[in-house]
């Protein structure tokens, strides 16, 4: 049980599911496994991919499905045979891939989750239920965790595939309510293995650290609140406007590190209005900035995310709602002080763990940029980022993620 396949829609960019398909793909290197990767789009090694274009949830045949099925509670009969059709297709590449690689067991990241490509995921069940071979399902979003699909005409697909339930899977989630809430409307059993970073090796100095704020117009006493997010509603990134709003510290602005993605540019413009009418200075830097903790080993833009992070005096993440909350991972992983909506799964799954933050209740007042002037106190701010930096070691580092994947893939020997 050597040889192992991820399989997805997109392995590639820094998404939160690519991301963490990189941090598995390091700790089963390191444990003497091969990995192998099948998608729509790949940044992983050339020698060990097989790129399949309709596997990729932006393929054209599967947006149109998508925009026939979402939304409507029933569908035509020619979207019914295009999607058998194109799952028929799919299966057959999906069984090239395992016998060009030979592949013993395969996990499926996020693709019989989340029902962006219906294909696809009917493609991976079929052929796990034909094969029977190992598999460790990695799931990420549910479809009833988001609005989109709750309309929907292909129950019967989402019932038989996102996930399916079969002898030879064990099923992985990242957050305890995706726990409960799997068992509750599956039945399936399953194990809670968090998001995770590599902190045994401590970050070093960032490379362009200088040149960043330079370049952004930061003079030495200037605070540089990050906003370590894409640009969607769900991130909630009004919250942190209102708290640079306001901060009476000297001259702050909010810093935003990446781009808006594939959900349009219209929540950008919202936000960048709001800016301008509470007198905040926004500053968007995702063209310019990459990540070097990802499956491309060099960082592709003239930024790594390592330098703005080590640029950050404060760090925001307002999110309403994370899966996980990678982001604030990388706060507590690059020392840096964060103020944190008090989101569900922060609560239930990070908060407990006794990280020392700033903590606010879905709104922002002045009291919250009190307890900011107090957390940013040179004294405290070294004891607090050491403490939660040990924190982040003990219950998400790599090691842990050891711990509790490398039982599960053993266990079908």
């Amino acid at each position: 049980m050597k040889r192992i396949g991820f399989v997805s829609t997109r392995i590639a960019g820094t998404d939160g599911v690519s991301m963490e398909t990189f941090k598995w793909f390091q700790v089963l290197e390191r444990n003497g496994y091969e990995c192998y990767f099948f998608a729509g789009e790949l940044d992983t090694p050339p020698g060990r991919s097989f790129l399949e274009p309709k596997a990729h949830f932006e393929y054209p045949d599967i947006m149109e499905i998508s925009s026939a099925c979402f939304g409507s509670t029933t569908r035509k009969m020619a979207v019914s045979a295009r999607i058998q059709e194109l799952k028929d297709e799919l299966k057959s590449k999906l069984y090239e891939f395992c016998n060009k690689f030979e592949i013993d067991l395969l996990i499926p990241e996020n693709a019989l989750t989340i029902p962006l490509n219906i294909p696809f995921g009917l493609a991976i069940t079929e052929l796990l239920a034909e094969t029977g071979m190992p598999t460790v399902a990695h799931h990420h979003d549910f479809s009833w965790e988001r609005k989109r699909f709750l309309i929907n005409a292909v129950q019967d697909h989402l019932q038989h595939a996102f996930p399916p339930s079969l002898r030879s899977m064990r099923h992985v989630v990242i957050n305890s309510a995706a726990s409960r809430q799997l068992s509750h409307r599956t039945g399936i059993s399953n194990v809670v293995i968090p998001n995770v970073y590599d902190f045994a090796n401590p970050p070093g100095p960032a490379p362009n650290g200088t040149l960043l704020r330079e370049e952004l117009g930061f003079d030495s006493d200037d605070l540089f609140i990050l906003q370590p997010t894409r640009i969607v509603p769900r991130k909630w990134i009004e919250r942190a406007v209102e708290l640079v709003s306001l901060m009476d510290m000297s001259k702050p602005r909010l810093v935003i590190s990446h781009e808006a993605g594939d959900e349009g540019d219209l929540y950008e413009q919202r936000v960048t209005e709001y800016a301008k009418r509470l007198g905040v200075e926004l500053i968007y830097v995702g063209d310019k900035v990459g990540t070097a903790h990802s499956f491309r080993a060099v960082c592709d833009k003239k930024y790594c995310i390592d330098d703005v992070y080590q640029n950050a005096d404060l760090v925001t993440y307002p999110s309403g709602y994370e899966g996980f909350g990678n982001a604030f991972l990388e706060a507590i992983y690059f020392k840096r002080p964060i103020v944190v909506n008090r989101y569900s799964i922060f609560v239930e799954d990070i908060e407990p763990c006794g990280f020392d933050v700033i903590p606010f209740e879905s709104f922002v007042t002045s009291e919250v940029v009190g307890r900011i002037r107090f957390f940013l106190e040179p004294e405290h701010l070294s004891r607090a980022t050491e403490k939660n930096y040990e924190v982040g070691r003990e219950h998400f580092s790599y090691e842990v993620l050891e711990r509790k994947l490398l039982p599960l893939i053993e266990s079908f020997r």
